[in-house]
């Protein structure tokens, strides 16, 4: 659905989240769940107006942590940390903002750096007044192995908590989102319902992430700025990586070199993106960061009937891919198409062993439903596709192994296979 047909939608339907198209689809035994009701996460009723909530935390360059949470009203943007509950060692301050958008006004969005840190290491902190709740987080490993979460297309339905629930489960040190977080569509106060929903995992372990066309909320002539929320809620560590945009931008953690891209800003060979693309391609030693894998939210390769020749898809890869062959890139991910595919390895529309392995992943648990449709013949290039919500684990074991296990989340019937990196591959190294 196009950015102004949501915000004609949203009109039409008084910014209710609730109405929605349910219907089931069967396949051999296995029953498809329908798509599923938006959640409202509220606050507790103890909750004041400076204290913290939704609060998040992303990697933000070597050894250190952003800390980001919202109050309702002026508070200290300050974290106190330590590797021991109640000690608190260490302090930083840093910033706060809001952001407008129509007749919604966003509370005070804190945004603080933490570090250095140490690597493997539980820390302690408390967000703003000393009167706050405590959270942790563990940091990642400097050195191989590290475990990945993987999921797209995240909403905040029952389907959605049941993902989350999942991966509550994995042992991850960083989470992967290839776009399409809160499926606020224009109506911000499902932001805030978001962030309070994933607070729990997000206020433990880095949540890395890209945008998707959810997050664009651009009307034309009301509020002609795009990402309005995303950039001011989910700061990633672009500057970081010599990126001039929150839209794109890169990091390293433990042995890998994580690229993540827009779908939805300028990506021809003149635009911003894609020299900054160049440039930091160029600056990764596959000695240090053997694995090396991208993000974008519309897939470059889809057998789904959903989202077929969509520009962000088929020009985008036509614009970029050649840049990701050359460079080696083990994995890309993406979501947008509610269902999970995996490739093989593919460059210009055919088996390469030395092309990315493609994998769609958006089936977090948005309440727009499954992509049940595909097209027949499957593509040889097309090993594995199954439209169920569902999560990822991927063990990068070494240099030049790592497992990945996509599961659904109903009964976790598995896809499960390992990869080998193309950095240990004498016949692909360039």
């Amino acid at each position: 659905m196009g950015v102004i047909r949501k915000a004609a939608y949203h009109v039409l339907a008084p910014f209710n989240p609730f109405i929605m198209f349910v219907g089931l689809v069967c396949a051999g035994d296995y029953v498809r769940p329908p798509a599923g009701r938006t959640l409202y996460v509220s606050l507790s009723k103890d909750h004041s107006k400076t204290s913290p909530q939704q609060v998040h935390i992303s990697l933000a360059g070597d050894g250190k942590m952003r800390i980001s949470w919202i109050t309702d009203e002026s508070a200290p943007s300050t974290v106190k940390y330590g590797k021991s509950s109640g000690i608190y060692e260490a302090s930083q301050t840093g910033t706060s903002s809001s952001y407008r958008y129509i007749i919604y006004k966003s509370g005070q969005i804190h945004d603080v750096v933490i570090g250095p840190l140490e690597p493997s290491t539980v820390y302690f902190y408390k967000c703003g007044l000393d009167s706050s709740p405590e959270h942790s987080f563990r940091t990642p490993p400097a050195q191989l192995p590290i475990n990945f979460a993987v999921s797209g297309d995240l909403g905040q339905t029952e389907w959605t908590k049941a993902t989350l629930q999942h991966i509550g489960k994995i042992d991850y040190d960083v989470l992967l989102l290839p776009g399409d977080l809160a499926y606020a569509d224009f109506y911000q106060p499902s932001w805030d319902s978001f962030g309070r929903l994933v607070e729990p995992l997000a206020s433990q372990r880095p949540w890395m992430v890209t945008q998707g066309n959810h997050e664009v909320e651009r009307i034309p002539i009301i509020h002609k700025e795009r990402f309005s929320a995303y950039n001011a809620r989910w700061h990633m560590p672009f500057e970081e990586s010599g990126s001039s945009s929150n839209l794109f931008y890169s990091f390293e953690v433990a042995g890998v070199h994580v690229i993540m891209l827009g779908s939805y800003t300028d990506f021809g060979p003149d635009s911003s993106q894609y020299k900054w693309l160049e440039s930091d391609l160029k600056k990764i030693d596959r000695k240090r960061t053997p694995w090396l894998f991208a993000l974008v939210h519309a897939p470059w390769y889809n057998s789904n009937s959903a989202h077929q020749g969509e520009k962000e898809s088929t020009d985008m890869r036509d614009s970029m891919e050649a840049l990701l062959y050359t460079a080696r890139v083990d994995i890309v991910f993406a979501g947008h198409v509610h269902a999970y595919e995996r490739f093989t390895r593919v460059y210009k529309h055919k088996a390469d062993k030395c092309g990315p392995v493609h994998i769609t992943i958006g089936d977090g648990g948005n309440r727009e439903g499954l992509a049940s449709k595909y097209k027949v013949p499957q593509p040889n290039i097309s090993l594995f596709r199954e439209a169920s919500f569902g999560h990822a684990h991927l063990q990068v074991v070494n240099a030049s192994h790592a497992q990945w296990t996509w599961h659904r989340n109903d009964d976790a019937q598995p896809d499960s296979t390992w990869f080998t990196s193309l950095a240990s591959d004498s016949s692909c190294v360039v």
